[in-house]
């Protein structure tokens, strides 16, 4: 019996699913459910001073959230990561973590979706979490596991330790070495991340307001095109005469046409200052409070202001060195911590492939590729195959060798 079942006339069963009366998004199966502690914790699912609810689930439905976490996700998702050797940086194809991080995690997610889940946690939550499965001391899968059924405990000798939530089969510890977690930079205990959401929650709520502000005033407001005015008072008959012209005369179609006015009427157009644009206003400017703390431009949220021209090469390249590269590092170490041994970490080491990313124009690509050639006497350090490899191409071995350059010299490597 529920300790609240004291209190009743008669026994109730506790019912299948939960739901806070503070806000959508927050359900739970019973009061012994992780998700209610943490919603209690968190000052009833995460209220804001303007009155909004923030939690993941409705912090995603803005807009401007979503493309700030697909956009990194998806960039996380999508560019190669390698597993190279650190002697000679070649690509170590024969070992079983290149296949499962650059391939295939487990048996039904790609490594796309692998990886942008876990980004798009790591972004909302502050922690992503997957189970590590091992053949003998082979990494064979990663399985992600929900955020809100994982809670990380320090034990006494300093090592972490997992205990994840599975239902109604209790609950299992796991030791450190069983579990790849990725975490936000930021962290008030070094051990779980910042979760973005929770830290913008107040200039996040302020967007929903706005944004359901706007929709309550399509929905129920009153937006003038003008107002008819009478000398005196309209007659019956011409005032039913002017309802049904004015009702014939609605739609997009019949935009512009002109009015035949009743017994001396003005026709005058609504030329008050509206609130509108102080509405567009204000969502602007959330747009931008939002995605300084998600660290991504204001022009890849499709903000309107701000010319791209030639620019957008150089705006590709700051999304990449200040947004991105924080994250790859946080990735590449993170896996050099929980999948690699000691050895290993001296051998191996992972590398996003941003290439693509921090290519500029095909003008500026090409004098690149020449210069590194040895064109106008600059001093060779490319091979003639390097540049086809970047750009997709198969390599030829019937390339004649840059100026400069022996044909002694690999691919690899300046003659």
């Amino acid at each position: 019996m529920g300790i609240l079942n004291l209190f009743r006339r008669t026994a109730a069963p506790e019912p299948k699913n939960m739901k806070a009366q503070a806000g959508e998004g927050a359900i739970f199966s019973g009061f012994d459910d992780p998700a209610f502690y943490e919603f209690m914790r968190n000052g009833a699912g995460g209220m804001t001073e303007s009155g909004a609810t923030v939690n993941v689930q409705t912090a995603l439905r803005n807009t401007t959230i979503l493309r700030c976490v697909s956009l990194i996700s998806f960039s996380i998702g999508m560019l190669p990561l390698h597993m190279q050797r650190k002697d000679d940086k070649s690509k170590a194809e024969d070992h079983p973590l290149f296949r499962v991080l650059y391939r295939k995690p487990n048996a039904w997610q790609t490594a796309f979706e692998f990886r942008s889940l876990m980004q798009q946690r790591a972004l909302t939550d502050g922690d992503a979490f997957a189970l590590i499965v091992r053949s003998g001391n082979r990494v064979t899968q990663l399985v992600p596991l929900a955020g809100d059924r994982v809670t990380v405990k320090q034990r006494d000798d300093w090592a972490l330790e997992y205990v994840v939530t599975r239902g109604s089969n209790g609950t299992v510890t796991l030791p450190q070495s069983e579990v790849f977690h990725l975490r936000y930079g930021l962290s008030d205990d070094g051990i779980t991340g910042l979760s973005l959401v929770k830290q913008a929650a107040e200039a996040i709520g302020l967007a929903q307001q706005a944004e359901k502000s706007a929709a309550r005033m399509f929905r129920n407001g009153m937006i003038l095109g003008g107002v008819l005015k009478h000398p005196n008072q309209l007659s019956q008959e011409a005032y039913e005469r002017l309802k049904e012209s004015m009702s014939d005369d609605s739609g997009a179609e019949n935009a512009y046409k002109w009015k035949i006015l009743e017994e001396g009427m003005d026709a005058v157009p609504n030329n008050a200052p509206g609130k509108e644009g102080e509405g567009l206003g204000q969502r602007k400017h959330q747009i931008e409070e939002i995605a300084r703390g998600f660290g991504v431009p204001r022009p890849l949220l499709g903000v309107d202001d701000t010319s791209w021209g030639s620019g957008i090469d150089v705006l590709g390249q700051f999304f990449v060195r200040y947004s991105l590269n924080p994250w790859f590092e946080a990735w590449q170490q993170a896996i050099e911590r929980s999948l690699l041994t000691e050895r290993e970490a001296d051998e191996y080491d992972f590398k996003f492939n941003a290439g693509a990313l921090l290519r500029g124009s095909m003008i500026d690509q090409a004098e690149f590729f020449a210069k590194g050639l040895g064109s106008g006497g600059s001093v060779p350090w490319l091979h003639p195959d390097e540049p086809r490899d970047w750009m997709d191409l198969p390599r030829r071995n019937d390339l004649p060798p840059a100026p400069g350059q022996q044909q002694t010299g690999g691919p690899d490597e300046p003659a």
